[in-house]
């Protein structure tokens, strides 16, 4: 390289250095703001807005933020439980490459108690940390427990702020985890809070936004409701020390903790409208998975629910905001899944993608901001129950390939079961055409397969699983009873 050309790229250099500093010292970095709010066993149908449609209640919050953006009818949830979803989330890539395929779950002896997200997986909130923004975490992490393993900590994966819990699930009211012990956090301290889980998911995620709102933020808002335990904002501890029946009648509490939680959507928006960022900021909302049965916001167009890999267990609501950057009031019928979310908000941010861990989502953009069209991809899961039974799915165009393992030992793949779908005629699921259509089928198998062996050969070592075990799912259904017990029976020797 010559000496001219070397002192141009030096000249470049330097004004564009000077460029970020004085931008940064008055304030005025432009980079667009993040905002990802994943809610809890949320079924397709629980907005009120159209296509999702709840017969039950009106839902304001989402229903406005749909209305001035853009709404999905085809996106999912890379899994039907939300562990792996979680994981598959915060990395850009299918959760089995990080060995979190199942829920991570409360007892210690269960096979996949001790997994969790490991320091060798890279985050969005990792690289947009490094790139100058403040990063954020609020409500349920479920991506392992830090107190046994601190490197599971949201703090070890670019999240400099967090308020939440590292469990499952808590009781909305006194915070008792899954586990059967305390699990409310401000950063790495336990902290004795009141107040209802849902207001303060709310409060904090306000409060990050005013601490933040002159430099560039990422926030990762995760919401409880609808998720058990069923408790509206005044019934009683359901969990813990202090447990008495519930006052709420089952369908008015499902009602009141959906609606807690769409208030804070609300809030979320009219704070960025109020802060005056609102051009400069992204948000995108959507479910972890399907619908568990019972929180009324399962659709009658979709078979199966929450821990199924039918449509009903990971179709969800979805809905992309920017105002003068997406059309208000638009739907798209573009396939989405929960994986893209990472590469679309590194192309929103001008953030290159990892090059060590590339990345299984793609990029939604042209299909949020410009309604333009994707090319075709194929899209896979697998779910591994916390009984141990395996079941897997594919995506190919309007075909969807269901594979069950009926009796299988736990943690195998025996006993393989196999279901087609065309679900431009048939979204229901209601018609198996294997049988007349058995290339198509064999194609789609092969492919799952494939699928499967990749992930497996560059899957992060996990602690744990069935198959090394040895365990079946009665001892380990059995073992839990013992754990949940022996903590219940505890409650009455605290103080």
């Amino acid at each position: 390289m010559n000496m001219n050309k070397l002192m141009i790229k030096l000249i470049c250099l330097l004004s564009f250095l000077l460029y970020a500093s004085i931008n940064k010292a008055f304030g005025a970095d432009h980079r667009p703001n993040i905002i990802i709010i994943m809610v809890d066993d949320m079924g397709y149908a629980g907005p009120g807005i159209a296509p999702y449609s709840n017969p039950r209640y009106k839902t304001p919050g989402m229903d406005r933020l749909a209305r001035e953006g853009l709404r999905f009818t085809d996106f999912h949830s890379s899994s039907p439980v939300c562990s792996p979803t979680r994981a598959g989330l915060v990395t850009g890539r299918y959760q089995q490459r990080a060995g979190i395929e199942a829920v991570i779950h409360p007892s210690p002896t269960h096979p996949e108690h001790k997994k969790g997200l490991k320091k060798s997986e890279v985050t969005f909130a990792e690289l947009f940390k490094a790139s100058g923004y403040s990063t954020g975490l609020v409500g349920k992490w479920h991506l392992g427990y830090p107190e046994e393993t601190p490197e599971f900590h949201p703090h070890n994966h670019g999240f400099d702020y967090f308020r939440g819990y590292h469990s499952g699930n808590i009781d909305y009211i006194n915070h008792w985890g899954d586990h059967y012990e305390h699990d409310w956090w401000h950063d790495d301290t336990e902290v004795e809070e009141e107040g209802y889980t849902t207001h303060l998911i709310n409060k904090y995620a306000l409060e990050f936004l005013e601490n933040n709102k002159d430099k560039p933020f990422c926030l990762y808002v995760a919401h409880e409701s609808p998720h058990s335990p069923i408790q509206g904002p005044n019934d009683p501890i359901q969990r813990g020390p202090g447990k008495a029946p519930r006052i709420t009648p089952h369908e008015e509490a499902m009602k009141q903790m959906i609606l807690e939680m769409d208030q804070g959507v609300a809030q979320i928006r009219d704070k960025i409208v109020n802060l005056g960022l609102d051009k400069n900021t992204f948000i995108l909302f959507f479910s972890d998975n399907g619908d568990a049965p019972g929180t009324a916001t399962g659709s009658p167009l979709f078979r199966g629910h929450k821990g199924s890999v039918y449509e009903g267990g990971h179709r969800v609501p979805a809905i992309a905001w920017w105002p003068g950057r997406i059309e208000p009031n638009s739907q798209t019928d573009v396939l989405g899944i929960s994986l893209d979310v990472m590469p679309t908000i590194l192309s929103i941010a001008g953030i290159e993608k990892p090059k060590e861990r590339p990345l299984d989502g793609v990029d939604l953009s042209p299909a949020i901001f410009e309604q333009k069209p994707l090319p075709k991809r194929a899209l896979y899961w697998g779910y591994l129950s916390n009984r141990g039974s395996r079941s897997e799915a594919m995506r190919d165009g309007p075909w969807k390939l269901v594979v069950l393992h009926p009796g299988a030992r736990e943690g195998t793949y025996e006993n393989e079961k196999v279901e087609l779908y065309r679900l431009d005629n048939d979204p229901g699921e209601t018609i198996d055409l294997a049988g007349r259509e058995p290339e198509q089928a064999s194609k789609m198998l092969a492919a799952i397969k494939a699928w499967l062996k990749d992930c497996q050969e560059t899957a992060t070592p996990q602690p744990g699983g069935w198959i090394e075990s040895g365990l079946t799912s009665e001892e380990t259904e059995a073992s839990f009873r013992q754990f949940r017990d022996a903590r219940q029976n505890s409650y009455s020797k605290l103080p």
